[in-house]
């Protein structure tokens, strides 16, 4: 009995290493009781520099965000920077990554005509909006950062007491965002977004136009990320909540729903 109870202590501890850390410093979002409505980027972008598969969307970190927001009531509006069209990643198709929940929303008419259709991020009326979600895949690193309207955006929502939320090579959106103090948001706060290991071990690093990581360490973040490569790592810290990689986008969204909530509990 007593070397069950060992054992079965000890895989809570490991699972707990491996799943969503909440920072203690987490604020409800004064937006929960505004509207319901969860802006959600995607990328345009879909080839590499050398590469001859597609880049794009990787589609789970958006099925498992919106999976999670919408069963808790939550709407949820695509755009993206140009509008229209939003390419899938080919790797991110895969049996390795694709669940059945993912297969099932690739299969419906009604999710891929909204992937088809999404709404120019120009278009968007931030007032509209209690949370902004990042979705990732290796296409945003090139048409999320230096983007005005994106950038207009984002700033509003976090600005007027919404949320900033990013996965994976998402995080890459946080970039340059600046509060109404003229700070860069994410300086000084704990975030986390792909890492540097991660790229490399994916084999992208002749790839991107620059490593995530390296790059929110020089805008003053304090970046953390998990034990292991390529496991569920999510960090909240006041009303921003990142994570690290495709295997994080349902903790990010259970930590967003947590905020609004304003259920600080770390998990």
């Amino acid at each position: 009995m007593m070397l069950k109870t060992f054992v079965s202590y000890a895989l809570v501890l490991i699972g707990s290493a491996f799943m969503t850390f909440a920072n203690a410093d987490t604020a409800p979002s004064t937006m929960t009781a505004k509207n319901r409505q969860i802006l959600v980027i995607l990328t345009n972008h879909s080839s590499y520099p050398s590469r001859t598969d597609t880049t794009g969307l990787w589609l789970t970190e958006l099925t498992h965000f919106t999976d999670v927001v919408e069963a808790a009531g939550y709407s949820t509006v695509f755009a993206s920077p140009k509008g229209g069209a939003v390419p899938l990643d080919e790797r991110s198709l895969g049996w390795l990554y694709m669940d059945k929940a993912a297969r099932e929303h690739l299969q419906s008419p009604a999710f891929r005509a909204r992937l088809q259709n999404t709404l120019p991020i120009a278009d968007v009326d931030p007032s509209q909006f209690s949370v902004i979600y990042f979705t990732g895949g290796h296409g945003v690193m090139w048409d999320f950062p230096n983007n005005p309207d994106l950038r207009r955006v984002a700033e509003t929502i976090y600005n007027q007491g919404g949320i900033v939320s990013a996965v994976c090579h998402g995080v890459a959106g946080l970039l340059d965002l600046k509060d109404e103090q003229g700070q860069l948001i994410i300086k000084g706060k704990n975030i986390t977004g792909f890492s540097d290991r991660e790229e490399l071990f994916s084999g992208m690093k002749s790839q991107v136009p620059f490593f995530l990581e390296d790059k929110l360490v020089s805008q003053g973040a304090r970046y953390r990320k998990g034990w292991l490569p390529f496991t569920s790592f999510a960090i909240t810290d006041g009303r921003l909540v990142t994570g690290q990689n495709p295997q994080s986008p349902k903790a990010v969204a259970e930590a967003v729903m947590a905020v609004l909530s304003g259920d600080n509990v770390a998990r």
